[in-house]
């Protein structure tokens, strides 16, 4: 996220949080279809596919993915190799 979507997020989730019932109904109407789908995720039909299909290729051993130490391994060399 960048500095300036950063401070608008800041700036919103303060102003969402004193905001009064009246401000947060005006705040909410225009988004709400967009939150209602980010919420239900599960019944975007894409989305499920590619789970379905990430999960079949590890499962048959399509993919071997990578162990779950793996990106502290690979952190903790790379923070290694900085400090030298």
């Amino acid at each position: 996220m960048c500095n300036a979507a950063l401070s608008i997020n800041h700036k919103l989730y303060y102003y969402i949080r004193v905001a009064d019932d009246e401000k947060l109904l005006a705040i909410y109407l225009p988004l709400e279809n967009e939150i209602e789908n980010t919420q239900e995720w599960w019944k975007d039909k894409m989305l499920i596919t590619e789970f379905d299909k990430r999960y079949n290729t590890l499962e048959n051993g399509t993919d071997k993915g990578i162990a779950i130490d793996a990106p502290e391994t690979q952190i903790n060399k790379l923070r290694t190799k900085k400090q030298d």
